[in-house]
């Protein structure tokens, strides 16, 4: 009776933690666009140095893609140490006081709809099977089996960041100095519609609201930084 339920919830969790990694390469990939493109194209406003504009594009991605990287292992790691402690206690619990811990699960079963009978035989068995992982999913919304690794998501934010970098920076170096600025907003821009629209989708939310939220904020980016370049280029700074 219980094996469907779990085997539903393996598959659920399992799909929804890759939506949700797959979501946040969209969202380290919008960063790296905007981000960059935001400093090229400041320094497009001042210069049209060719190795100027790859210089401080190349540092705005390793500065961004590595910022990105550290706070990224920095919060999972607090995250995973956080999902160890809980798991520690929760074996502490089932070693010292079982029949306490088989009436909690019981009680938990039977807030998701059971009755107390088939709660209490559910729990039962689950206890038998694995009584750390029962208590894991159903009490603390833990997977054992499946707990965040800092290193795959520090590097999964450095190449999302990456990658998005790259699009404003080679658009700000490859074309002729009298393309570069126009090159730059229209392939950012159009970069933007689809990160908006892929995150949207992907959180289904609406992706009206979304892709006009990224365009405008990455927009709004460009245009203050340009502004600030053109100005410092202006007075000689």
């Amino acid at each position: 009776m219980t094996e469907p339920t779990h085997s539903g919830e393996a598959h659920g969790g399992a799909l929804a933690e890759r939506l949700n990694w797959l979501r946040a390469g969209v969202l380290g990939a919008n960063d790296g666009i905007v981000s960059t493109a935001g400093l090229v194209v400041g320094v497009a406003g001042a210069t049209d140095s060719r190795s100027a504009l790859l210089t401080a594009g190349l540092a705005g991605l390793l500065a961004g893609s590595m910022s990105m990287a550290a706070g990224e292992y920095v919060s999972v790691s607090t995250q995973r140490d956080s999902e160890m402690a809980a798991l520690a206690l929760e074996r502490r619990e089932l070693r010292e006081q079982p029949e306490a811990e088989l009436e909690e699960l019981t009680q938990l079963l039977e807030e998701r709809g059971m009755s107390r009978e088939v709660a209490r035989e559910a729990a039962e068995q689950l206890t038998e099977r694995d009584a750390l992982r029962a208590h894991a999913r159903v009490e603390l919304g833990i997977d054992p089996d499946s707990l965040t690794n800092p290193w795959h998501a520090a590097w999964a934010s450095f190449l999302a960041f990456t990658v998005g970098a790259l699009l404003p920076l080679l658009a700000i170096v490859l074309p002729p100095a009298g393309w570069r600025l126009w090159v730059t907003v229209v392939s950012v821009l159009a970069a933007l519609v689809l990160t908006g629209w892929t995150s949207a989708r992907l959180g289904a939310a609406d992706p009206t609201r979304a892709v006009l939220r990224n365009v405008v904020g990455g927009a709004l980016a460009m245009g203050v930084t340009y502004a600030a370049g053109t100005l410092l280029g202006a007075v000689g700074v």
